[in-house]
């Protein structure tokens, strides 16, 4: 059978080609260190692939609303701290004032002490984020969660203004995690103490006068019930940080498992693909020179 001369160098020149583009494929192949350049490789390994891609990108999410949430929770903690302190100053003062031995002008030089921690509770609840964001109104973070009313007389001035609805963040599949508290009595124990603080400051306010003592008390018991309540939220956002901890570390580790599994399915294995690239250059060579050598042929050379 006689090949011509066009369709022998057609032939070759496919084989140079086919076999260039396979040592190039491979070649970048062992540059990303990637097994799969197409889906077509391995179509199993491909979907296993893409679905880990899809889990990592779901997890780093994860991770991520987990690192924010935290930093929110620790503010609410360190202000809630805050308000605990100024509450048990507050205590420790009226505790004080309610003494019987205490004179008029004894009463009288708390008011002031007493005012100022009315108002560093009242600027703690209506604190914002670093993104201007109140932090205890609820899901209503544009509006202050304690109104004041200047105009009102004293233990009517403070009202609440926030809702006690749930903010949620999306910490894992199927888990979300509050992000927000509320403090909706904290305005009742500013109108209290706005009160006592008031009617200590008039002169001649005497411990022992039933009304003066019914409002001093009023307060005391208001400061212990919303101590209380400071306080179970301050648990609840250790536990809540205790518990995102947990949510993190299993996330890491799941990402970690799921690294191995991609190197599994998608990563290079170099000693099989320096043995083919070998063997693809050692071909690509025979192929080379028999095409030149038989180029180089001619029928004149056996007449």
């Amino acid at each position: 059978m006689r090949i011509a001369s066009t369709q022998y160098h057609g032939t070759m020149t496919r084989a140079l080609q086919q076999a260039n583009a396979q040592t190039g494929s491979l070649l970048e192949r062992i540059a990303t260190g990637k097994r799969l350049a197409v889906p077509s490789d391995d179509p199993v390994a491909a979907v296993r692939l893409s679905r880990l891609a899809r889990e990592d990108s779901a997890i780093e999410q994860y991770r991520d609303n987990i690192g924010a949430l935290r930093s929110r929770l620790q503010q609410n903690e360190a202000l809630l701290d805050s308000a605990s302190a100024d509450l048990m100053s507050a205590r420790d003062l009226l505790v004080w004032a309610a003494d019987g031995a205490n004179t008029p002008d004894d009463v009288q030089a708390m008011a002031s002490t007493l005012a100022s921690l009315r108002d560093s509770l009242y600027f703690t609840a209506n604190s914002r984020d670093q993104e201007g964001r109140r932090l205890f109104s609820g899901t209503l973070s544009d509006t202050a969660p304690i109104a004041y009313d200047a105009s009102a007389p004293a233990g009517s001035r403070y009202s609440w203004a926030g809702n006690e609805e749930t903010q949620w963040v999306v910490v894992g599949s199927g888990v979300r995690q509050p992000a927000n508290v509320s403090l909706p009595t904290m305005h009742e124990l500013l109108n209290k103490l706005d009160l006592a603080a008031e009617t200590a400051a008039t002169g001649g306010s005497d411990a022992n006068d039933p009304a003066v003592r019914a409002v001093l008390v009023s307060a005391f018991e208001g400061i212990d019930t919303e101590l209380g309540n400071v306080t179970s939220l301050i648990a609840g956002q250790g536990g809540a940080m205790n518990l995102l901890q947990t949510l993190d570390d299993n996330h890491a580790n799941l990402g970690l498992a799921n690294a191995e599994a991609e190197i599994e399915y998608g990563a290079l294995d170099y000693t099989d693909a320096a043995v083919r690239l070998e063997g693809y250059k050692t071909a690509l060579e025979a192929t080379q020179k028999a095409y030149a050598k038989v180029a180089g042929l001619s029928l004149f050379d056996v007449i």
